[in-house]
């Protein structure tokens, strides 16, 4: 790896990585689309769904990418975990959108827009900062983004907390038991694609403490 440092790299790598984190905020904007503006929902549901393919060709592109490298920026194994988290990123999002249509959900709570809010700011972020990724001159920058990131996660764990919270509140019979239930499994979706920005954030940071 040292050795690598000092020969030529495949630049393609932070252009995917780019592209793909770019693709999350697109994904996540959608979704928040769809959840501020409940109307033509199996349409928005479907621009996100074509986000998520458009994700998984990136994806599959990356791989193949890596396997095709001699030199590669970073350590192989960062490369693909970094892949990974983006691409669980995007699905756990695609999962809550489809969900929303599979369930027939009537209309979100407020909470749960107010959460997708949390990773359209987090993917932006990392949209902002995956450029950069190869620039051990920005160190301090993307540290800076990620400590924004992790702030967000902390600020979607409250209110996903408060979305469990009202889903339950009066709840007697069993349609009402099985619509909290399901509004539940929706909202730990768009948590965990929180969680998972938080991750990809972190790996980033990693990559760059490694090498700078």
């Amino acid at each position: 790896m040292v050795l690598s440092r000092f020969m030529p790299r495949n630049p393609q790598f932070s252009a995917k990585f780019a592209e793909a984190a770019r693709n999350a905020h697109a994904t996540a904007q959608a979704l928040v689309d769809l959840l501020e503006n409940y109307t033509d929902v199996e349409r928005k549901v479907q621009k996100v769904r074509d986000l998520e393919h458009e994700g998984d060709r990136i994806t599959r592109e990356i791989t193949n990418l890596l396997a095709e490298s001699f030199i590669v920026p970073f350590d192989r194994e960062d490369i693909l975990a970094l892949n990974n988290e983006l691409d669980d990123l995007v699905d756990d999002m695609e999962d809550a959108a489809r969900k929303l249509s599979l369930y027939g959900i009537e209309k979100p709570l407020p909470q749960m827009v107010q959460l997708a809010r949390v990773v359209e700011q987090q993917c932006a972020l990392l949209a902002q900062g995956m450029p950069l990724i190869e620039d051990a001159g920005r160190v301090r920058e993307l540290t800076a983004l990620a400590g924004q990131i992790r702030t967000l996660e902390d600020e979607g764990d409250t209110i996903s907390d408060e979305v469990q919270r009202t889903l339950y509140q009066g709840v007697t019979d069993v349609p009402g038991m099985i619509r909290a239930m399901r509004g539940g499994e929706i909202a730990n979706l768009i948590e965990d694609a929180s969680d998972q920005a938080q991750r990809v954030a972190k790996t980033v940071e990693s990559i760059l403490l490694k090498n700078a």
